[in-house]
């Protein structure tokens, strides 16, 4: 068994395959931002869609959504304002926030429109 780190990764990788099967391009990956941090950024027809990513693996303690707290959509939000500063072409674009779960079976949880910016 890898290491968490590996293990993110490799969740990470299942769901950008499974955006790119979905025709969206990736404008970025691992995106960091004092207090925050972006998995993956899409760009899908016009909108600007954010990925949260959440490896799990078992139920226990809830679902990959649920563990997305306040506290984490908060500093999600966050980093989109500052990717969005720094990458103002994107300004005006429509944003949605997603929340992928992986399980050990490498199935996907994908919730669209998991949270909205406050």
């Amino acid at each position: 068994m890898g290491s968490t780190l590996d293990t993110g990764r490799a969740a990470e990788q299942r769901v950008d395959r499974a955006a790119r099967r979905r025709r969206w391009k990736r404008i970025a990956r691992n995106y960091n931002a004092r207090g925050g941090e972006l998995d993956l950024v899409y760009l899908a027809d016009e909108m600007l869609v954010i990925v949260e990513v959440r490896y799990r693996s078992g139920q226990s303690y809830g679902g990959a959504a649920a563990s997305v707290t306040g506290v984490k959509q908060r500093r999600i939000v966050l980093a989109t304002r500052h990717f969005l500063a720094e990458n103002p072409s994107h300004a005006h674009r429509p944003i949605r926030f997603d929340v992928v779960g992986v399980d050990d079976s490498d199935q996907l949880d994908w919730i669209e429109n998991a949270f909205y910016a406050e």
